[in-house]
Order: C-alpha cells, then structure tokens, then sequence
C-alpha cells in the first residue's frame, strides 16, 4: 500500500464521527467486516444475531462454551420428555433490559417471529432448523416445544445468536434482550453501539460501552488500528500480524470451526462433472496457499468439512496430485493440446468469483487461478461483493465459489451441510443434488445415539469428498488484534461470542 493511500485512509478515520476516539475511558471499539443493514436490526432476522450476541447485548437459551460444549444459558435445565418433545426450565433470576423479570410466553413470543414470514423477526433459515410443531408456555418458567419430526440437533440449535431471548419493545428498549450491554443504536453498514447494563445478573460490565465499526477492506481496518481508532481489529490481516505485535499490540490466534472453501457450480459448466471437480480439487496445493495466503499464520490444510479436533472431522486427507488431476481431466474427455487443455473443441476454462470481506479471500483465489494454470487449465478470477458472487453462481454464471462459513456454528454438524448441500438447502447456490447424501443428513437429525450420528456424518463426509460436492481449502484460526490492557477476551471456536461483562480495557 502506497505511503498516500495511507495518509488518506488515516485522515478519513481521523475524521470520520462514526469512529470513536481510542483513548475513551471505558469504551472498548471493534472493527469488523461485516454490518447490520437496519437501524434497529432484529436479532432474529439474517445474521444480525451475531452481533448482538457477540457485542453482548442478546443471550440465548443454550450456550456454547469454548471446548465446544453445549452448556445452559438463560435456560436452567431441559429435559427432553420424548424424540420430538422438549420441556425447558428457565432460570429465575433473568431480567430484560427493561426491568421486567423474563418469562416463559415472552419467550414463545419471540420465537413463534421466527416462523412468521410477516414479521421483521422471521428466518427461514433458522426456522427450518428448529421445525416446530408447536412452543407454548407452561406457566411463568417453562417452556414446551414440540417438534414436526424427532430432531437429534435440537439443543444445540438454541444456541443459534438467532434464537435470542426477547422481550416487548418500546422506544427506550427497541431491542429489549437480557445480556450484560444495552443496544442504544446502529447505523447501517457503519456502527452498532451498547452500552452497559448496570443490573445484569452476573455483575455489572467493566466496560461502559461496546461499539461495533464495520469496515468491509480488512486493510483499511488495519489502517484504523495502527491511527488509534480502533481498539481491535477481527480477523486482523494475517500478512501484518506478526509486525503489529511487534508494535505492542497484543495478538490472539486460535482455531475456529471456520472453512475456506468453493462452492462448486454443479448444474452447468464444466465443474458440473464430478471428474473435473475432483481434478480441481487435487490440482490445489493447500500448503502452498495456507504457506502464501495466511503468511503461515492461522491455518491448516482442509480435506473435510470439519477441522481436526472439533469433534466432528472424518479422517479425510487434503491431497495435492497434479498428476492425478491430469488424469482424471483425460477421463473426463479433456484432450491437452500445445500445454492447454481441451474439452469439447474450446479451451477448458473455470470462472472463479470470491469476495474481499476477508484478506485471505482473493490470494488464495489466485492461488487456485495459479496452481489450475500449471496444469494447464485456464482460470479467470473476479472479486466482488458476496451476494452478486453467490448469484453469479446460482445463475450458471462462474463455475466457482470461493466462501469462508464457519461449519459449526451451533457446535453440530448438520445444520451447515443441510444448508449447503442439501438438494433444498436454502445456501445451496451450486444447485448441487445426491440423494444418497440428502438420507443420510436425514437421518443425522433423526439419530439420537452419538456414535451413530458420527458415523452417519462419517460418511456424508465420504460422499462430498468422492463427488467433490465442495471442495475444501484450509481450516482458519481467528486472527485479532487489539490494544495493550484488553483483558476478559479470548477466541471463540464459534466466532459468535466476543465481550463478556468481564472483558475491560485499560487505556
């Protein structure tokens, strides 16, 4: 970066209203890639549960702790009465933002949002994975729901950020939650901002104030924090983490259960042949990206879905064969000819489309342009936003995907294959069908026994990596950054977790 884009991008923080000053006593500010659309983002709606959950405004009725273990929330206990019935306990000392103690039908009203396409609350996505029968309210503390079909994924799921625990509304409490900060206000794409909520449970926050500032270029992120803008930086570049600790600031770097990976356009073009698929697939060196992409810093080499130790990973090897790849590109009936490679006459040529929300996103989809190049297959790569990405691969028109999930968000494995690669999954922009992998994620849900869920999710993990259904790249550590006197914070394996009313910054 050129020393006047620096100039210019420090004095357009410096100036900037939305930024708040480093020094604020009290006030802890994060830059982060990704921003809320609405003023008042409903905590049900899209991802905007996110944020809320990790700025610590909202809690939800299950937790996920940071082994990964499904631990009581707001709930106290549960207890599941038969496959498809749950009764849930609330604890008796929870208060919404308002004062007012939480209940049980409160709760039943907050969810029921969730499944009601009229309301600013409705997710199709979440409620697809909850598939309620029905949640009513038995009494001031409890809460039954009942499920269409016997749901093996069912406690993990509230622990979706999604599924928040609210209350009524009103203009002083828009989003009246329970957690330790206070929603006060958002600007679209730019600020979400909480303040502490004195009466919290657990204890009153270190912090007066959390401000989320969303800066979509993570190099412009960076510039923000090195002018003292910021206090921290998610998923910080990983290429300037070790110079930026060598500054002072403190560095944090731990594996989280997110994936680099392409969606495959498996309806046209030529990634619509399972060969090729695997061809480009093999024809990846994943070392090599993890090596030049993350700089060596927060990654490993992906041949599943899941990252080892997380509970869930099937002992599938990344492989890089070029040979091999060569191999199954003939049998796909490529021809190569003068170094090139051939398929029905015209050149065989791949349209890669990824997004610049994450700094690893474009280098390692050049990456893959390079090492497909050195075979002999021509690759084209465009940068753009992640939504005319994904439509470019829904509407057949790029071959590639190259995305960043996190693959357990609720600490269960199903919920994201059956987003992504379900024959209906509502992420399924690849368009991408197999009826033998579509029982088993079925049956995953329906299975109760862990070992047998394990097993199922085994060999789901088998068919996406024969068929290449998608094809995986490498598996991430969270890299942050924040200022000297950040205490209370730690990496989440989730990502969906950030400020507790213990975390506090020393100015």
């Amino acid at each position: 970066m050129s020393v006047f884009t620096r100039v210019v991008a420090a004095a357009f923080f410096a100036a900037s209203p939305l930024l708040p000053a480093a020094a604020q006593e009290g006030v802890l500010s994060i830059s982060t890639t990704f921003g809320t659309t609405d003023e008042v983002p409903d905590p049900r709606a899209g991802y905007n549960g996110w944020t809320s959950n990790q700025v610590g405004v909202t809690e939800t009725l299950m937790g996920i702790d940071y082994d990964m273990n499904l631990y009581p929330r707001v709930a106290e206990s549960i207890e599941q009465l038969s496959p498809t019935t749950w009764r849930v306990t609330l604890r008796p000392d929870v208060r919404f933002h308002d004062g007012t103690p939480v209940t049980a039908s409160s709760i039943v009203d907050a969810i029921a949002a969730i499944s009601d396409d009229a309301h600013a609350g409705y997710n199709a996505r979440i409620a697809k994975l909850l598939d309620l029968a029905s949640v009513s309210a038995e009494g001031d503390a409890v809460i039954a729901f009942q499920t269409n079909a016997p749901n093996a994924a069912f406690l993990w799921t509230l622990s979706d950020p999604g599924i928040a625990v609210l209350g009524p509304v009103s203009d002083a409490f828009p989003i009246n939650a329970t957690g330790p900060f206070v929603f006060k206000e958002a600007v679209p794409k730019q600020l979400y901002r909480a303040e502490a909520n004195t009466d919290y449970r657990l204890g009153t926050p270190s912090l007066e104030e959390v401000r989320i500032v969303y800066t979509a270029d993570p190099a412009t992120a960076a510039l923000a924090f090195e002018a003292g803008e910021v206090d921290m930086v998610i998923n910080y570049p990983e290429a300037d983490f070790a110079r930026i600790q060598e500054t002072g600031a403190l560095g944090f770097s731990a594996p989280t259960g997110r994936l680099y990976f392409y969606t495959v356009n498996a309806q046209s073009g030529p990634m619509a042949n399972p060969l090729i698929r695997r061809a480009v697939s093999l024809a990846i060196d994943r070392d090599g990206v993890v090596a030049a992409a993350l700089s060596g810093v927060g990654g490993v080499p992906a041949g599943t879905i899941y990252p080892e130790g997380k509970g869930w990973a099937a002992d599938i090897p990344a492989v890089y064969d070029p040979s091999k790849a060569e191999e199954l590109l003939t049998q796909a009936g490529a021809v190569k000819d003068n170094g090139r490679w051939m398929l029905d006459g015209a050149p065989l040529e791949i349209d890669i489309v990824t997004y610049s929300g994450r700094a690893a996103l474009a280098p390692t989809a050049e990456l893959t342009q390079a090492f497909l190049q050195a075979i002999g297959v021509t690759a084209n790569v465009r940068v753009g936003e992640y939504g005319a990405s994904n439509d470019a691969i829904a509407a057949g028109d790029a071959d590639m995907f190259l995305q960043a999930w996190v693959t357990t968000p609720q600490g269960d494995p199903g919920a994201v294959l059956e987003t992504l690669l379900k024959s209906d999954g509502g992420s399924n922009a690849g368009q991408y069908a197999n009826a033998d992998l579509d029982q088993l994620l079925a049956d995953g849900r329906t299975t109760f026994d862990a070992a047998k869920r394990k097993a199922i999710y085994d060999k789901a993990q088998q068919i996406i990596a024969q068929d290449a259904a998608m094809i995986p790249v490498f598996h991430v550590a969270q890299v942050n950054v924040a200022r000297r006197g950040l205490t209370g914070y730690a990496v989440h394996p989730t990502e969906t977790y950030i400020v507790t009313h213990e975390t506090a910054l020393e100015k």
